[in-house]
Order: C-alpha cells, then structure tokens, then sequence
C-alpha cells in the first residue's frame, strides 16, 4: 500500500537522530555505507533553450548572459568521457539544452552512447522530451540511463516552468521506461516551494510504476539574470531531512547530490551520506554551473573513509 503524504511528514519531522538513523539502517540493507557512486556531466548542446524554467542558465527566455553553441562533435564528446573514466567516473552524462531533440540530430547522439559504452562506461543523456522513436533508439544503442527531472511537486509546478506541464513530465519518464531504459529522475529544493511541496515530490517519483534507478537531488543555484535569482537558500538540516525521507521511500535507488555541493560544507556533505546519499557528480563544472574539484572530492572522501563504487556488472 503505497505511503500517504501524512505518512511521510511524520517520518520526514521524525527527531533529526531517529530519522537519520532510520535511514541508514535502510541503505546498510541495500547499498555498502561507504561507497559512493560517481558520475561526470559533460555540455553536449548549450544555451538558447525554448523552455523557460525559472532555475536554469539556458533558457532564452533570460538574461543570463549565457551564449548558445551547437551540438558537440561525437568524438571531442568521447575525448572528455576518457578523461572522466581515467578520473575515476563509471557513469558518463550528456546533457542538451532542448524542449526535445530533432530526429536529424538522433544519429549522432546514437554515436555518443555507442562510444561511451565502448569505453566500458554507463552512459545517461538529457534531452527533454522524447517520442517513442527516440527512445527506442537510444535504447538499440545501449543508453543506460535517461534523466528528465520532475523539478518539484505538480502543485508548485506552474509557479517555476510554463512552456510544459507536469504531466509532460511523467509522460517522458513513461516513454523512457516502455523502451528499456533506466530512468533518473529527481528534483531542485529552494525555489521558493514548501516542504510539503518537496515531501509530494519525493512521494510522486517513490509511487511511480517503477522507482528511479537514480534520484538525483539539486539544491538551486541561483542565476543572475534568471526568474529565481533571489531565491533563499535551503536551510541544511531541512535537506538533510529530504535525503532521509528519499533513501526511506526508496531505499534501491541512487541518490545523487546533485548540483549546490560548493554550497555544502563538508559537514552537511557527510551528514547526506550518513542519511543515505550515494551519488555525486565529479568534475569541476555541471552543465554551466560550478561544482567541487576533483581535488577537493578526493580529500573529502579520504576523510570519510569513502571509495569510489565500481562499476555494477551487466546484467
């Protein structure tokens, strides 16, 4: 019987010790403590978006200062996978700043999965939306996983994205699953929504058909120029709570912090793996926006006493 938002606010307010010690109790079940998941995130197509997501650097519909590029080269894009293989990544991610691809532009994307997979990576592309064609070939040529963010919950949906609805959303993630493909899926936290609003979020992907395989969690980066510049930053234990309550509601998936980890401390860092966070992105840039070096990863991990997970053999 699926979990009632109630239900999931009393675990959520649970006293900060129980709730983190419940959801470590969790990911022990599934996940080895002290491995952590990396991927690298590479820019395949930038800027000049149509969409007009509120958060994003790549909308046209904003000042952001952001100049558009075309679609990268197949092999300049396999170059930079080898670097993030030889860096220690096992998952390689290719995103494009598009409502959706153009059927023109399929056959040289297919080259992209083909090569990472040759290189004996995992490969995931963003694209936006997908018909069922797209999805079908990008699953012929082995693409691992598909990431399309449902952002936030259906109710404060509106307030950050227009040019698409909520259920354009879910019906992208649907098409992904039917063609085979792993699905990743997450959401931003300090656009202005509620923590209700965040706990609906969770619930939504949690009480899919099929949970994500991946679920990674944003903390925005506001950009000047863009609809949520002035956005407040999140309160730290109010995520930390978030990334209990998704490791509970999902205890088989990934989860992934995401974009804002040169906001974190290492502290709050830490903290989100002891609640069940298992994922990061490695590289000194995500998409167009900072991220940690590979330097400052390195240290932190040593700390910890975390390892780098190695890659899940084919099934």
């Amino acid at each position: 019987m699926p979990i009632s938002i109630q239900q999931a606010k009393i675990i959520y307010n649970l006293p900060f010790s129980d709730l983190l010690f419940r959801a470590q109790t969790i990911h022990r079940l599934h996940f080895d403590p002290n491995m952590v998941q990396m991927s690298r995130l590479l820019s395949i197509k930038t800027g000049g978006c149509a969409e007009d997501c509120g958060y994003c650097s790549q909308s046209a519909h904003y000042p952001t200062g952001l100049k558009a590029s075309k679609l990268m080269e197949v092999e300049r894009v396999l170059t930079e996978a080898r670097k993030a293989k030889d860096a220690g990544a096992t998952r390689y991610c290719m995103g494009a700043a598009w409502r959706s691809p153009k059927d023109r532009d399929m056959d040289t994307l297919v080259a992209m999965v083909e090569g990472v997979r040759a290189l004996g990576m995992e490969s995931c592309m963003t694209l936006g939306m997908l018909t069922e064609a797209q999805a079908g070939k990008l699953a012929e040529a082995g693409l691992d996983y598909y990431n399309h963010n449902i952002d936030t919950s259906e109710r404060f949906y509106s307030e950050v994205i227009t040019t698409r609805s909520f259920e354009d959303r879910l019906d992208t993630l649907a098409t992904v699953r039917m063609a085979g493909i792993k699905v990743c899926a997450g959401g931003i936290l300090g656009m202005g929504e509620t923590v209700d609003d965040r706990i609906s979020m969770l619930l939504t992907l949690a009480t899919l058909p099929v949970p994500p395989e991946s679920v990674p969690i944003n903390q925005l980066i506001p950009i000047p120029g863009s609809k949520l510049e002035d956005a407040a930053p999140v309160d730290p234990i109010d995520f930390i709570r978030l990334i209990a309550l998704a490791r509970i509601l999902m205890p088989t998936s990934h989860l992934r912090l995401s974009a804002g980890r040169t906001e974190m401390s290492d502290e709050m860092q830490a903290l989100c793996f002891f609640a069940g966070a298992n994922s990061i992105f490695v590289g000194d840039t995500l998409l167009t926006a900072d991220n940690p070096d590979d330097d400052h990863d390195t240290a932190l991990f040593r700390r910890l006493g975390l390892s780098p997970m190695p890659l899940e053999p084919a099934v």
